[in-house]
């Protein structure tokens, strides 16, 4: 009887001795928050910016190519000239292309971390539900590359005017009007009409002139944050003359 209690003890240790071994081999579970995306996962980049500061020549940046070097440099002095990155804009006339088909397909972070838009459906509300949800895009979310904000309606001087030369869904315009400043090389400057004035007999022809979304999402009924309301004129002072500075949203493409 001894024998067998002590055969008993000797296999009760032994299973004990195995737990043991096999509870410390086992790998550790991961630490709450440490998976990517999780709650202590490190911010996304910075893939979306407003510019901090103008070029100063209007809606004239030499086209395409000048609008997309002045975010590349933007972002580069800011540490994140290794993404490409693209000025949102469209351009009219032959060949003509469409904001949203150059900036890739998101998702895209501000300089805070904090996701804008997670694609181009919710960017530009593609959808009803989409649509109604809304992207989160407005002044508290639409940073500089330098991760401070904008001015917009309320503060001195607004400058909520965005140049964008698009349509609410992100496509260009096809009307046969200059939406565009001549696809951003005009920096003509057109005489603004006096507040007051008595309205001419004959109307004027349109004068050229760049479409204007509203970073704050304030104002002109729609409160689009990219196609509130175009300029008159292309010059340093008619973008500036609603509310503006000529800045430009870039978003990173990859």
């Amino acid at each position: 009887m001894k024998q067998f209690g002590r055969y008993l003890a000797g296999i009760v240790v032994s299973a004990g001795l195995c737990s043991v071994l096999v509870f410390a081999q086992a790998p550790a579970a991961p630490a709450q928050g440490a998976r990517a995306g999780g709650p202590g996962a490190p911010p996304p980049p910075m893939s979306f910016f407003i510019t901090s500061v103008p070029k100063g020549d209007g809606a004239n940046f030499g086209g395409l190519a000048g609008a997309d070097a002045h975010c590349q440099q933007l972002a580069a002095a800011a540490g994140r000239g290794a993404a490409t990155w693209r000025a949102y804009l469209s351009t009219q006339g032959p060949g003509g292309i469409n904001a949203r088909d150059r900036i890739g397909t998101g998702p895209w972070a501000n300089a805070a971390g904090r996701v804008v838009a997670a694609n181009l459906d919710e960017l530009h509300g593609d959808t009803i539900e989409r649509a109604r949800q809304g992207n989160r895009l407005n002044k508290a979310n639409s940073l500089t590359e330098k991760g401070t904000p904008i001015n917009g309606v309320g503060d001195m001087p607004n400058q909520h005017d965005i140049i964008t030369g698009s349509q609410t869904d992100g496509r260009a315009y096809t009307d046969g009007l200059d939406h565009t400043c001549s696809n951003y090389t005009s920096n003509v400057d057109v005489e603004p009409i006096a507040r007051g004035a008595a309205a001419p007999a004959t109307p004027p022809p349109p004068a050229p002139g760049v479409q204007l979304g509203h970073h704050d999402r304030i104002g002109n009924n729609s409160g689009s944050w990219n196609s509130a309301h175009g300029t008159r004129g292309c010059s340093q002072r008619n973008v500036m003359a609603g509310g503006g500075n000529g800045l430009l949203y870039c978003f990173a493409v990859n």
